[in-house]
C-alpha cells in the first residue's frame, strides 16, 4: 500500500514529525486505522491516515487482517505477533533483526515497482 503525504501532520508531543510533504511513503501496517510509515528518520511510525493520500490501495497478498476492539489492524505476518512493535522499540535484537530483513527484502521489491 502506498500513499502521499498531503500536509504537515501535527501533534501536540511532536511526535507526528518526520514526513515531507508530497513524499510517496509506502504503509508498513495499518495498527487501529492508523498507518505504520517509514519516515524520514528512518523509525517507523503511526500516522494518521488523514495526512495521507491514497496512491495505491493494493495490500500484499501475504498481510494479516484482524479486528482488535473493533478497530482494523493489517500488516505483515512478521509484525503481526503480539508485542513485535514494543520489542522493535525495546531494541530487542530479535524484533531489529526481524524488521531489518524485512526491509531489506520487501522494500526493494516495491521499489523496483
Amino acid at each position: 500500500m502506498k500513499v502521499r503525504c498531503t500536509r504537515e501532520p501535527s501533534g501536540s508531543d511532536g511526535s507526528q514529525d518526520g514526513l515531507t510533504v508530497g513524499q510517496p511513503y509506502v504503509v508498513l501496517a495499518i495498527e487501529a486505522g492508523d498507518y505504520r510509515i517509514l519516515n524520514d528518520w528512518g523509525d517507523p511510525v503511526l500516522y494518521t491516515p488523514e495526512v495521507f493520500e491514497v496512491t495505491d490501495a493494493r495490500r500484499p497478498a501475504d498481510w494479516v487482517e484482524s479486528i482488535e476492539d473493533g478497530e482494523p489492524y493489517a500488516s505483515p505476518p512478521e509484525f503481526h505477533a503480539p508485542g513485535f512493535w514494543e520489542d522493535y522499540h525495546d531494541r530487542k535484537p530479535e524484533a531489529l533483526r526481524t524488521f531489518a530483513r524485512y526491509i531489506n527484502e520487501r522494500l526493494g521489491q516495491i521499489d523496483a515497482a
